[in-house]
């Protein structure tokens, strides 16, 4: 009669590496496929705001000004809050990296 140990080291319960490569696996090793990255835009966001009166906001004249001047310097609308006799214009743009702060346009000469 033979003595067998807890584990026997001549049969592995489970094999390390599949018998033949076309073995099915049931999808545990199932090749990825690498997702594109795509250039979204940043997800962080700087905000300003703009508070005006009920009457600014129905003039047809204030508001449109606001969101023209707010828009050339790269702000957008994101909301129009109410806030009683008073409406908030919430302002936002995404953030502008270090690297970002001169975005076009040539470095003046240096003199030498």
């Amino acid at each position: 009669m033979a003595n067998h140990a807890e584990e026997d080291p001549d049969e592995p319960d489970e094999p390390d590496e599949p018998e033949s490569p076309n073995a099915p696996d049931n999808g545990a090793n199932a090749p990825t496929r690498m997702v594109p990255s795509v250039g979204l835009p940043s997800r962080d966001w700087e905000y300003s705001t703009h508070v005006l009166t009920l009457a600014q906001v129905t003039d047809g004249k204030t508001l449109v000004q606001v969101l023209k001047d707010s828009a050339g310097e790269g702000w957008d609308l994101a909301e129009i809050v109410d806030g009683g006799e008073k409406r908030v214009l919430l302002m936002r743009r995404p953030k502008r990296g270090q690297r970002e702060a001169r975005r076009v346009g040539f470095a003046p000469p240096t003199q030498t």
